[in-house]
């Protein structure tokens, strides 16, 4: 029995808690959030908070682990990395070439310098800082913190105006106090947001998605909902590929599962928007599984503990699966959801985070989730005649909060 240390307590972290024990070994989560779910499913947990990486490291010796993942937790992924160099532990590449993917700031920069594909930008720790350089940037633009995800703190700002607020915004959700202005890349069709793996430094698994927004929604930026294959021309997907495959070399990277963002401009450039060593959230991994038959989850757990791993030469899609993410669009007391019988042959998997009678607040950001359903179409035929009004058949139904 081996033990494996999870930074995090996401729901998110639970199948790979069960995988981990269908594997025989020993699970230990780690944050300062006793309550997360994922600790109930762990045969150990520690309140230490994840962004300390000296006390994680501390903790590590201690508990004589064997692999330390982050898995769908992003302000892990630096500790992760960090402790892994510290004890010889597998992780995907050093700790410097994972600081770079891990903040927007520097990874912008290193982009820039290499040659890619990717968005004016600069980074910033104040107004007064980035109103010396904000001239250089031409309106729309994003402001968002350099170091946090699930969208949030992003705002997309069109005039010098609201420059102030979005930067108070983007501070407040970051870790450093530090935020990154970029310019806004229209983008054609649907942005993608999906997990790829790699092995030995070759990208093996490389998945794309169709990235789906709610104009309407709290924070227009944060994920509604993802289908499987995605509607990116071959030529832009094999682009990416290579260029992924790329800054893999160029980073030293190695195995490791990675979530990877992209986009398709609408003059039909193609950018890497971000990448990062650790399963993505939004239950991505399960649905890849479900889709492929692709085991990412599995084989992370591996590939943390030194094990041995198979990746299949090629996949296909078992038809056409998409998720939807439930939201709430004001804040109140959960009450229940209706899901419709005109939709039921195509669910999949219902998996609701809030009970009744429990307190939810507006689609802010990814942490305001109350849950996911997981559709299958058998044709894209089929999908694309229910999926434009799926949202018509879910009712979420959210009762008045008075302060």
């Amino acid at each position: 029995m081996k033990k494996i240390l999870l930074l995090g307590g996401l729901r998110y972290l639970v199948p790979v808690i069960q995988s981990a024990h269908e594997l025989g070994h020993y699970v230990i989560t780690c944050d300062n959030v006793p309550y997360n779910t994922a600790h109930r499913y762990a045969d150990e947990y520690h309140n230490v908070s994840i962004i300390d990486k000296d006390a994680i490291l501390e903790l590590a010796i201690k508990l004589q682990i064997d692999g330390i993942m982050s898995f769908a937790v992003d302000p892990g992924v630096i500790t992760a990395a960090y402790v892994a160099e510290k004890l010889s532990l597998p992780f995907a590449g050093s700790y410097e070439s994972i600081k770079i993917l891990q903040n927007k700031d520097l990874f912008r920069a290193f982009l820039t310098q290499h040659g890619f594909n990717t968005p004016k930008s600069g980074g910033y720790v104040s107004l007064k800082e980035a109103l010396k350089e904000i001239d250089k940037f031409s309106f729309p633009v994003i402001v968002k913190p350099v170091d946090s995800a699930g969208s949030k703190g992003v705002t997309r700002i069109d005039d010098i105006n609201e420059l102030e607020g979005a930067v108070a915004k983007a501070i407040q959700f970051s870790f450093s106090e530090r935020f990154i202005i970029e310019e806004f890349i229209e983008q054609r069709g649907y942005s993608s947001d999906s997990d790829c793996f790699s092995v030995a430094g070759k990208l093996v698994f490389c998945t794309f998605s169709d990235q789906m927004f709610e104009p309407k929604a709290m924070n227009p930026y944060t994920p509604a909902g993802f289908t499987w294959p995605n509607s990116m021309l071959k030529s832009e997907q094999q682009f990416l590929k290579s260029e992924l495959q790329r800054l893999l070399d160029l980073l030293q990277l190695q195995s490791s599962i990675y979530n990877i963002e992209t986009r398709v401009s609408v003059d039909g450039t193609p950018y890497i928007m971000e990448v990062s060593p650790r399963g993505g959230g939004n239950r991505i991994s399960e649905i890849l599984k479900l889709s492929t038959g692709v085991d990412t989850i599995r084989a992370s757990v591996q590939l943390a503990l030194g094990e041995a791993f198979d990746f299949p030469e090629e996949f296909n899609y078992d038809g056409v699966w998409s998720e939807l993410i439930l939201y709430s669009d004001k804040k109140g007391f959960f009450s229940h959801i209706e899901i419709e019988k005109e939709i039921r042959p195509y669910l999949v998997s219902e998996d609701i985070w809030v009970t009744q009678g429990d307190k939810v607040n507006p689609f802010t950001g990814a942490n305001e989730t109350l849950g996911t359903l997981i559709f299958h179409f058998s044709s894209r035929e089929t999908y694309l005649e229910i999926w434009p009004k799926i949202r018509g058949f879910v009712n979420i139904y959210v009762k008045d909060y008075k302060e």
